[in-house]
């Protein structure tokens, strides 16, 4: 597991991009409820920037070391990000924390801002957002702007797997580190009421278009004359796929809709006891509900694209993005208790040896360290302001 070389002192990190600590709202959520607490033991000043509303104050795993900035914003499918980064971006200006880390390539337009005040950026880009079938065509051309403001201002980007890094090499011109999400494995948890363990088919996504939900929806109608699907997650929004879910699981006995599932146990269990989890992620890098879902021993059918074979080997099925295929390799899993096995068993082994929280929280401090000496050493060369390579 790799280590950073010595703790650092008195050093203050801020974290931009986040709805805030601690939140569950999706994976960069997650890796900061996992990373604050981590630099805050190793000596760290941390402070998360967050939201109104998508903070859990209450939240049992709250670090009261970690501090937390809730700032405004415009809270819209378009508007948030670029408004939320923005305003904390002012008042990380004001504090001046020694480092930043940001989140999400689209803040990329507050890195000179940043960089102005002599802040040192660690940026996670995320996926090739501008991909993504679910921005409209402005929409994707702010991303691709915010990515050619990330390349210019970042200090030091995170690419969250192998393939992300080549295709920023490829168009921008920029190295960095690979440092991708990490899953838990847990104790056995007890099966969803209802439900028998490993019968049942799982689906876990945010309702958009690349993540094969209408493909899925269609496969849980076939696969729903004799067999339990569940299907976890929602727009956040509102949209026609939510439409289709509820009226789906009102159609379908045998079909569960639970929307966003915010409790970890219950979550986790699911995956825990699935007889066959579909991952129909497309666009984006290494995925963190696909690691959390390998991490527990989830059977794994995944959409057959370069990011899912990086992160699962040989450890799943694959399939094409069509109702017919993916029902019927639902099928196939379900059926096969020696394949369901070696694929459980595969998962795990694959998440514990590349894909832990020890590793991934290491891998971000070397990164902070990294690039606090590299400050030091453009200090010394008079040029504190420039964006460090």
């Amino acid at each position: 597991m790799p280590q950073a070389d010595h703790r650092s002192t008195t050093r203050s990190v801020a974290i931009i991009g986040t709805r805030g600590y601690p939140s569950y709202y999706g994976g960069f959520e997650t890796a900061v409820r996992k990373l604050a607490p981590y630099l805050a033991d190793r000596g760290w000043d941390v402070t998360v920037y967050g939201r109104e509303g998508a903070v859990a104050p209450d939240d049992i795993d709250l670090d009261p070391r970690v501090r937390s900035v809730i700032t405004r914003g415009i809270d819209t499918k378009s508007f948030s990000t670029l408004s939320y980064g923005f305003f904390s971006a002012l008042d990380a200006m004001r504090r001046k924390p020694d480092l930043a880390i940001v989140m999400n390539v689209a803040n990329g337009f507050i890195l000179p801002l940043l960089a102005m005040r002599g802040i040192p950026t660690l940026v996670n880009v995320d996926g090739i957002e501008w991909e993504r079938a679910k921005w409209g065509r402005i929409a994707k051309a702010v991303f691709k702007l915010g990515a050619h403001a990330a390349a210019r201002w970042g200090s030091r980007l995170v690419y969250d797997s192998e393939e992300i890094a080549r295709r920023w090499h490829a168009e921008f011109r920029r190295d960095g580190d690979f440092i991708p999400y990490g899953g838990d494995t847990r104790d056995p948890l007890p099966v969803e009421p209802g439900l028998t363990s490993r019968e049942y088919a799982l689906y876990v996504a945010r309702f958009v278009p690349e993540n094969s939900v209408a493909e899925f929806f269609d496969a849980a109608e076939r696969l729903a004359v004799d067999t339990d699907v569940v299907i976890v997650g929602s727009s956040g929004y509102g949209s026609d796929f939510d439409d289709h879910a509820r009226e789906l699981a009102a159609r379908e006995p045998r079909v569960r809709w639970l929307g966003h599932v915010s409790d970890d146990d219950r979550l986790h269990a699911l995956w825990q006891h699935a007889g066959a989890y579909f991952h129909g992620h497309s666009v984006g890098g290494t995925n963190p509900a696909l690691v959390q879902a390998m991490a527990l021993g989830a059977p794994v059918i995944a959409r057959d694209t370069v990011y899912n074979r990086e992160v699962l080997g040989e450890a799943a099925v694959f399939t094409q993005p069509d109702a017919i295929a993916i029902a019927a390799a639902v099928r196939q899993v379900l059926t096969d208790t020696e394949l369901q096995t070696a694929l459980a068993e595969g998962a795990a082994e694959r998440a514990v040896g590349v894909y832990t929280w020890d590793v991934v929280n290491a891998l971000y401090e070397n990164s902070l360290m990294n690039l606090a000496e590299a400050r030091i050493d453009h200090r010394a060369e008079g040029h504190a302001s420039a964006p460090l390579r």
